[in-house]
């Protein structure tokens, strides 16, 4: 059979449509290719112009200048002051060994700082600065200035460092501020926390405050080539300084009450009794964070760690103690409530008998009424009358005025106590079945929780807002941020029963009660107190801890408030291990009375103090910090 034979015509329809085939493949190809780059121009045309000007534009981050914290007065508590800094701008180093080398000489670099640098320039890129050492004494910053010609790529610059004029006085109230940790990092993911210099609050109220005071970073815009190189600056975003914080704090009171704690370890905590708000809560002793702020070394922090005397802990707010006999005059007012008559006596022979067990008084007393039981502070009088009412009815009484209470303040931490009662015990021992003592609230719990022993347990602003609120009838609440003017509310205890209570508490600093050495000596102005010594472990014997090491020592406790017949102060000052009351607690609120009514009075009082101490508190703590340095040197050098 012969094969068909393809004509002219025939190829040629076949060519044309292979041709028409291609042609469409090729047509619809570059369809399609016009229409991605009619999508890339138009549409996206806006994403890759900033990717753009990404590469060729670099924002070098400006850190804010952080918010001032002030006084009620407008006094500066925290403010930011000019310092100098040396930072490197890798992409312009040239001789990375040599220039360290340099800088390690004119700075007093140690061997961890240059390390770190090293680390830093390997992982940093183009513009973008490496800090090398910040709060540079002026002698070094200039020595390094006159060296920049040999030195590419070093920057000198000048810029803002954190500074506290009363240095350890607001220790504890600001905190401090320090360079962002990884976690920190990691936790906002905001790259202005890395950014050399910038530092956000560590502690205290500048990290409560943090959003506050950190303000809105600016930035610094530079043109750069392809390899990175600087070819102009381009006009800067300013930045935007924090907001500034105004407390309620009085800066002078607060520096006059940590001056006068001296070498003790405790609070002073004041307060105005029409608004609440807080005027001084020293704590001593205490950190500086001007130190802090700057970082300190490993012994340093290891030694304030291991002090007895606990500097880093902020007393005022997270330190408990048993309050002893300065709950006396709550636990009168819930004797009146529960309707016992204040003129009735009860007979104290040294102490008061519950069975077989004889719980002793501070004294053999005789007849005493409320009234004298708070002057003398006789137990045996609180025995009888809280065995009579159960602690069950005191109990409320004591939340009522604020004991083992939290307040709504910007702290990081508050430590509430216990104030305890026969519900609160049987729910403790349900939770832990393998406590020794018995389950069920006893005779001898009412007992000792009637002095201010046993159970109870309190911080100072706690002791603070009791007096504050028997001394003005008002249910205050503490304020820490802002000046108030608005009175608190009334409390709703009958006055009757508020004069019956402060009565006693006069008798007991202007009467022949335990802190009459402690008499304010201005014409007209009557302080009204009640000394309290806590026990900080049992004793046997006479001595009941007034002897033997610091550690085993009673402490020492007073709640006050001034003037008797128109209060307008109250607090609380408690010393650590200072055996008592009316010897080492009530003298210091005599001075820091007397500084809020006289001033000159009270400073000339205190200087003749610092003197015998050897120096205002700021020189001490400037020595303390020296001997600290020296002690780092010497462990750097064992090491080496």
């Amino acid at each position: 059979m012969r094969k068909p034979r393809f004509t002219a015509a025939h190829q040629s329809i076949t060519f044309s449509r292979r041709m028409m085939l291609v042609g469409g493949m090729q047509a619809t190809f570059g369809g399609i290719l016009l229409a991605r780059l009619g999508y890339l121009s138009v549409a996206q045309n806006e994403h890759y112009q900033l990717l753009s000007e990404d590469n060729r534009v670099q924002l070098i981050i400006v850190p804010p200048r952080r918010g001032w914290i002030i006084d009620r007065n407008n006094k500066p508590i925290a403010i930011n002051r000019s310092d100098f800094r040396i930072d490197i701008i890798p992409e312009q180093l040239e001789r990375p060994t040599e220039t360290l080398r340099t800088l390690t000489r004119a700075l007093d670099l140690t061997p961890d700082d240059v390390d770190r640098i090293i680390k830093e320039l390997k992982a940093a890129r183009g513009y973008q600065p490496v800090q090398v050492a910040e709060n540079v004494p002026y002698e070094n910053y200039a020595a390094v200035t006159v060296r920049l010609p040999e030195l590419p790529g070093v920057q000198p610059m000048r810029g803002f460092s954190r500074y506290y004029p009363s240095g350890p006085a607001v220790g504890h109230l600001v905190g401090y501020v320090g360079a962002a940790s990884a976690k920190e990092y990691e936790e906002e993911k905001n790259p202005l926390l890395v950014t050399p210099g910038f530092k956000i609050g560590k502690e205290g109220l500048e990290k409560t405050l943090e959003p506050k005071l950190r303000g809105q970073p600016g930035g610094q815009r530079v043109e750069l080539t392809a390899r990175g190189k600087l070819v102009r600056e381009l006009e800067p975003k300013p930045d935007r300084s924090g907001e500034t914080v105004q407390l309620a704090i009085d800066a002078g009171l607060q520096e006059y009450a940590a001056r006068r704690l001296g070498e003790e370890s405790g609070s002073c905590t004041i307060i105005d009794c029409l608004t609440g708000d807080l005027l001084c809560m020293a704590s001593m002793p205490a950190y500086d964070p001007n130190s802090f702020s700057d970082g300190i070394g490993q012994t340093e922090w290891r030694m304030l760690a291991e002090d007895q005397r606990r500097p880093l802990l902020n007393k005022t707010l997270q330190a408990l103690y048993p309050p002893g006999s300065t709950i006396k005059p709550m636990g009168a007012l819930a004797i009146l409530a529960a309707g016992i008559d204040p003129d009735e006596t009860i007979h104290c022979p040294g102490g008061y008998r519950l069975g077989n067990r004889f719980f002793r008084c501070l004294g053999r007393h005789g007849s005493v009424n409320m009234r004298r039981a708070i002057a003398k502070s006789c137990n045996t009088y609180f025995y009888a009358m809280g065995h009579r009412i159960g602690y069950d009815a005191i109990a409320p009484m004591a939340k009522r005025l604020g004991l083992g209470a939290r307040f709504d303040l910007p702290v990081v931490s508050q430590s509430y106590g216990t104030v305890p009662n026969s519900e609160w015990k049987a729910r403790k021992f349900k939770a832990n079945p393998r406590l020794i003592e018995r389950p069920d609230w006893t005779a001898s719990d009412t007992l000792n929780a009637s002095i201010g022993q046993g159970y109870l347990i309190l911080n100072p602003l706690q002791l603070a807002v009791m007096s504050a609120r028997i001394a003005s009838g008002r249910n205050l609440h503490p304020q820490l941020i802002g000046r108030h003017e608005k009175p608190a509310p009334s409390l709703g205890i009958p006055q009757e029963h508020l004069d019956a209570v402060r009565g006693g508490m006069w008798e007991v600093v202007n009467g022949d009660g335990t802190a009459g050495a402690s008499r304010l000596q201005l014409p007209g102005i009557e302080m009204c107190g009640k000394t309290g010594t806590a026990q900080v472990r049992k004793i046997t014997g006479s001595q009941r801890g007034q002897s033997g090491d610091w550690k085993y020592r009673d402490h020492g406790l007073f709640v006050f408030f001034a003037p008797y017949d128109n209060p307008r102060y109250a607090g609380s000052v408690v010393i650590e291990h200072g055996l008592g009351g009316s010897r080492a607690a009530a003298p210091v609120a005599k001075d820091v009375l007397t500084y809020l009514f006289d001033r000159e009075q009270a400073l000339k009082s205190l200087a003749a103090l610092e003197e015998q101490w050897g120096g205002t508190l700021m020189e001490r703590t400037a020595r303390r910090e020296a001997q600290f340095k020296a002690m780092s040197k010497s462990a750097a050098g064992l090491g080496a």
